[in-house]
């Protein structure tokens, strides 16, 4: 079987990209484990069941290039290149987080790496994308803006606005939904009058797809061809990843309004199992190597563990700190 890839991507990075879901995942999990045991404080919203937009979308940008992020937004920041390390850090509220331990779960930044950071607010990245997307073109800097968002989001004013303004602009954003059937408890079919989100890119004039969020690979093609447009001055895109959150919305979230049938037939879709079994039968890697990287990602999280635990607190004096732009 040959694997059909943009040409972005080298089958040497389909590896990296297999480790990486397997680190979005396993962060996530580990984050879930110790907000139970009440180390982690706050809140927490966990992509797990997702890995592939995430990793697949990110898998075509460059350093150069931006995202903006959700409340739901470590995947996007592994998938950056963020540390891993330092995001745990920052989520035990320790000094050597991404954030100094003061911004949370919802609020990871990496200017290093262009994840322009996360937001609380939903739909709070819209207007964000789109200002980094004019000041790519208005001073030529070549760089395209992927902004993040949820099913629910898509709902939002802010989403409307960012869509009709870059249109008309031709900014270089591509608007990422990734639908994950339910905005809070609420099921997206019952939040909307249309089959697709998609389909809201026709009142703007511009492209729309629908990807199958769990095949990686049909992330990557259709994140490819919206890059491509980006880059080449023709404007913003929306690409729709249908995919599932196997969680609930937040740590609090028992998930009643969901059937554990419904949660059995996403899982039977795990994005990491799909891209692991088309991987082998290309040839690409053996079980046992699928199984190596699984512990490699899994040794990483750990260390991130050990490395926040013997990170220190952020000191009362600097309380008042980082509070306002220096």
């Amino acid at each position: 079987m040959n694997l059909k890839l943009p040409e972005a991507v080298s089958t040497e990075k389909l590896t990296e990209l297999y480790e990486q879901m397997w680190l979005i995942r396993l962060f996530d999990e580990k984050v879930d484990e110790f907000f139970a045991k009440g180390k982690i404080h706050g809140t927490t919203h966990l992509a797990v069941g997702q890995e592939a937009s995430a990793a697949g979308v990110c898998a075509l940008l460059d350093d150069s290039d931006k995202i903006t992020s959700t409340h739901r937004g470590h995947g996007h920041c592994i998938s950056k290149g963020a540390d891993t390390r330092y995001m745990m850090a920052e989520l035990f509220g320790r000094e050597t987080g991404y954030c100094k331990g003061k911004g949370g779960s919802m609020h990871i930044a990496d200017l290093k790496k262009g994840n322009l950071g996360a937001n609380g607010i939903v739909g709070g990245g819209f207007a964000i994308a789109a200002g980094a997307a004019l000041t790519s073109q208005m001073k030529d800097s070549g760089y395209v803006v992927v902004c993040f968002f949820g099913d629910g989001a898509s709902n939002e004013g802010s989403f409307h606005e960012a869509l009709n303004l870059a249109s008309i602009w031709k900014l270089p954003v591509i608007f990422v939904c990734e639908n994950n059937q339910y905005g809070m408890s609420g099921s997206v079919n019952d939040m909307m009058n249309v089959s697709d989100i998609a389909e809201r890119s026709a009142a703007y004039g511009i492209p729309g797809s629908v990807v199958d969020g769990n095949d990686i690979f049909d992330v990557m093609q259709a994140t490819d061809e919206a890059v491509r447009f980006a880059r080449e001055g023709n404007g913003p895109s929306l690409v729709e990843c249908k995919t599932y959150r196997w969680k609930g919305h937040s740590k609090s979230d028992a998930k009643k309004y969901r059937t554990r049938e419904e949660e059995k037939q996403w899982r039977d879709r795990d994005p990491i199992r799909l891209m692991k079994e088309r991987l082998i039968e290309a040839g690409h890697f053996t079980e046992d190597d699928a199984e190596n990287i699984k512990k490699k990602a899994t040794e990483k999280i750990e260390e991130s563990v050990q490395f926040a635990l013997d990170s220190k607190e952020p000191d009362v004096s600097t309380l008042l700190e980082d509070v306002y732009a220096e």
